[in-house]
């Protein structure tokens, strides 16, 4: 290493020790209170690791699908005051059902092995640096390289996994640079390369964008100056640019002032703009667009016209991060919006696509920037706090008619992100199926279930009963065991 890359890495690394001992000695100021609804009901933390191979089903497993369904969220070992614990940044745990050959093989959670996580659970250190403030890795969970990746954004490395959903190292895929990465790249579909926009906590002044080839090298990065330090959790990618989403949520030392362990906040006065870059483009070639103030978690898809101007669909959130040091949950308009970035004129044209509340859109993964017809998301319910909540429904939506349809399991049920999985060999975008774990208000044990795409609102085709509750998480993905690099069983 040369010496100013090393002295770099060295004064992060100080400045990253200064910050947590900095910010430990203000939590250790803060009352101490039992009351967090993100610590309680459908959001309780379950501490235990389980694996169980009896499982019951009720219905029939499609029996091409051989893979598991991942999904990963925050599942806090210990909490030293619940009045500070934000839900984003508690300890990452992956669950795990296994399918192959029309049975339910195996169910298995297991924690993501950071410095901290396994310093709580007397497990020896993992290889790789835990880069970054925080080392929670808690967001999402995906196939890239031939390898399962767990994934957290603002500056901590990615976790490879192995099929026993054991954590093996820290490390970005297969590179020695020192970047941030995120929790929400995107893989084009033709390429295999996967593109990220990523920001690190302890720099405010410039985000960075990533493209990586599908064997996991560095193949092109661009540093592009910011202010503010603004949270980007997402991204989108047309077969040619990538769009950059700067907007409302920025670093806040008046939050973290407050106790905040996520020190984001709402800054209305910042002007929100979103940018477009051309792939192996320099940030002289970037175009920014300024938009209304709002803030969007999730990005459905993009993809270029012939004209040469670019659509964007996402979840447009009007606040987020306001006043909650806890979690997301709050009072806001949400809605599903077309944004038209035209290019010849610089202007931005919005329309809703649905003004139903939602969350975490999915779509066919083979249309990842290009144009595209189905969107499926979960419903937000109608509540505005998380002590209140009540069941949702899977909505989908076809954006070429206009028409929706929503199924729900029932008033005890909250279903969790549903993924597309694509039918073998379908020439149809909407051929497959679609698949969630769905919670118990009651906290009674979680269910997976399996539904077809086609005809959602006929209810599952099947259901996979766990021996237990899983907690309500982020994000979740179907890793598709015959595209691993690995034999897994």
């Amino acid at each position: 290493m040369q010496w100013p890359k090393l002295l770099n890495s060295i004064l992060k690394n100080t400045l990253s020790k200064s910050i947590q001992y900095g910010t430990e000695v203000l939590h250790q100021r803060i009352p101490y209170s039992h009351d967090n609804p993100y610590l309680e009901g459908i959001f309780a933390p379950q501490r235990q690791e389980h694996f169980f191979t009896d499982l019951r089903v009720e219905g029939q497993i499609p029996a091409e699908l051989d893979g598991a369904l991942m999904r990963i969220g925050p599942n806090p070992i210990t909490v030293k005051n619940p009045r500070n614990y934000h839900w984003f940044t508690g300890d990452g745990m992956l669950h795990a059902l296994r399918l192959k050959g029309g049975k339910a093989h195996w169910y298995k959670s297991s924690y993501i092995g950071s410095a901290s996580v396994q310093k709580k659970l007397h497990r020896p250190q993992i290889p790789g640096k835990s880069r970054g403030v925080a080392d929670a890795v808690n967001t999402n969970v995906i196939n890239f390289a031939g390898k399962i990746w767990a994934l957290v954004e603002a500056g901590a490395y990615p976790v490879e996994l192995n099929a026993a959903l054991e954590s093996k190292r820290h490390h970005l895929f297969e590179n020695g640079q020192d970047l941030p990465f995120t929790a929400h790249p995107h893989i084009d579909p033709e390429t295999g390369d996967i593109h990220a926009v990523c920001y690190d906590a302890l720099t405010q002044n410039k985000v960075f964008y990533l493209q990586i080839d599908s064997e996991g090298k560095l193949k092109h990065q661009v540093e592009i100056p910011v202010k503010h330090g603004p949270m980007i959790h997402d991204c989108a990618i047309t077969k040619s640019q990538v769009l950059i989403l700067d907007l409302n949520v920025n670093f806040s030392v008046r939050s973290l002032l407050k106790g905040s362990m996520l020190p984001y906040q709402w800054n209305p006065k910042r002007q929100a703009r979103i940018g477009v870059l051309p792939f192996g483009g320099k940030v002289a070639d970037l175009r920014w667009y300024e938009i209304d103030p709002c803030f969007i978690f999730h990005t459905v898809n993009a993809y270029d016209l012939n004209t040469g101007d670019v659509v964007m669909d996402a979840v447009i959130h009007s606040k987020a991060l306001v006043n909650s040091i806890q979690g997301p949950i709050e009072a806001q308009d949400i809605r599903l919006e077309r944004f038209i970035f035209e290019q010849g004129t610089g202007k931005v044209n919005r329309t809703v696509l649905s003004g139903i509340k939602q969350e975490f859109p999915r779509i066919n993964d083979a249309y990842t920037g290009r144009p595209y017809r189905y969107v499926y998301s979960i419903s937000f319910g109608e509540f505005d706090d998380p002590v209140h909540i009540s069941s949702n429904r899977l909505l989908s939506h076809d954006l070429e008619t206009g028409n929706s349809e929503s199924y729900s399991f029932g008033a005890n049920w909250v279903a969790g992100e549903v993924i597309f999985i694509s039918r073998e060999g379908s020439q149809a975008e909407n051929e497959g199926w679609l698949m969630s774990y769905i919670h118990a208000l009651d906290g009674s044990p979680s269910r997976v279930v399996i539904l077809d795409a086609q005809h959602m609102t006929e209810g599952p085709i099947a259901t996979i009963y766990l021996p237990v509750r899983v907690p309500v998480g982020f994000h979740c993905n179907w890793i598709d065991y015959r595209e691993l690099r690995t034999h897994y069983s």
